[in-house]
């Protein structure tokens, strides 16, 4: 191998140890990594399909979507590498040498950071061409549960026409890698508490959101929830606005929760009136009618969701699905930065503290920013 083999090598052993962690399987599962490997190449198919069918229409998603795609099915292929004692690096080692690939080390904007770049010294086949093969070699490693002695020999086969797709797919290897290390460690490993984004540290403290609060949450006889922040009713009266109640009078749970475990609710800033005006951008882009309005349709979004799920009761994780929603419907906006493990964090404790909400008509919402918590504590009814 060549010294930008060896980078190579070096990128790809770190990329295996940083997911690894992020493998919730048995070591003996390995039908559901060849499913999950099958489905991703299918997806990858499926983002090329979508090109060609809406054209322009889908033009600027397609890299993102086919990066993403990429570096799922690059995540099963280590997976199965770890069950068969494979290392990766020795897989895009041995689908390089020999078969028409040059390297080339590119910074990509990060010195300390090199990875490798496969380019081919030939003409590459268009792409749909090359994702075919990618399915039919995908398809035949499905007979790897019972034909183990050949897992590395089918692997290597199934890598080169992988680099191949990454090439004719002009997307960048390093991004491929680099966003599913953060997708994949983002979802499932809790990250140190100093490096979660805190969105106001730097701003005087009536434009914070507190780092404690308790709100008081009352249902009076009209149906409607009644909000108080330190003795001040806030905002307005809200009843469920559907003709089958379902509790969503209650929703401003859902705000305290992003509040105290995201940092960030345009909504709740809104409320007390903790906009951060002092930076007119911060507060037009960040705190405004836009935000705002995200903040209150992705409420409204998970809600739906939830509802079906009996509002995640007796649940300890969230769907992959739903969380990546929820990051699709955030981008743009600073808490774009959290990871979707906080993201799960903060719909699970919000829907804690919303079941009981709704089964006791009221309680007072406690929020710690410091610990990222949110917990219920019921109202003192009055004796007579």
């Amino acid at each position: 191998m060549t010294e930008a083999g060896a980078s190579s090598n070096v990128l790809l052993s770190e990329y295996e140890r940083l997911v690894a962690p992020t493998d919730r399987f048995s070591k003996a599962d390995v039908i559901p990594i060849l499913l999950g490997l099958f489905g991703e190449v299918g997806s990858v198919m499926s983002t090329s399909k979508k090109l060609h069918r809406e054209k322009s229409a889908f033009a600027a998603g397609y890299m993102r979507d086919v990066e993403e795609e990429l570096g799922d099915t690059l995540w099963y292929v280590a997976a199965l590498c770890r069950r068969f004692d494979i290392n990766l690096s020795d897989l895009f080692s041995e689908a390089l040498e020999g078969q028409g690939f040059s390297m080339s080390i590119v910074a990509n904007g990060n010195p300390s950071l090199p990875f490798a770049k496969a380019i081919s010294s030939v003409d590459l086949a268009p792409l749909d061409s090359i994702l075919l093969r990618l399915g039919e070699q995908a398809a035949r490693l499905l007979n790897l549960e019972t034909d183990a002695a050949n897992a590395k020999t089918e692997l290597v086969e199934f890598i080169r026409t992988y680099i191949e797709a990454v090439q004719a797919s002009k997307v960048s290897f390093a991004s491929v890698l680099n966003g599913n290390i953060s997708k994949t460690c983002g979802r499932f490993i809790t990250p140190p508490a100093d490096t979660l984004p805190d969105f106001d540290a730097e701003f005087p403290e009536d434009e914070q959101i507190p780092r404690d609060f308790e709100i008081e949450i009352t249902q009076k006889a009209d149906g409607r929830s009644y909000l108080r922040w330190q003795g001040v009713f806030i905002g307005d009266p809200l009843s469920d606005n559907i003709g089958d109640p379902d509790g969503y009078r209650f929703h401003d749970v859902f705000h305290f929760a992003n509040a105290a475990i995201l940092h960030w609710s345009p909504t709740f800033r809104a409320l007390i009136k903790h906009k951060r005006k002092s930076m007119k951008d911060v507060d037009e882009a960040q705190d405004s009618g836009r935000a705002i309005v995200i903040d209150e349709g992705l409420s409204a979004y998970i809600f739906s969701h939830a509802k079906s799920l009996n509002f995640f009761e007796n649940q300890d994780t969230v769907s992959f699905d739903l969380l990546k929603a929820v990051q699709n419907f955030v981008r743009g906006y600073e808490v774009e930065r959290c990871p979707l493990k906080l993201w799960e964090d903060a719909i699970l404790q919000g829907y804690e503290v919303f079941r009981q909400m709704r089964k006791n008509e009221g309680g007072i919402v406690i929020g710690n920013r410091k610990d990222r918590t949110l917990r219920y504590k019921p109202l003192k009814r009055k004796v007579l």
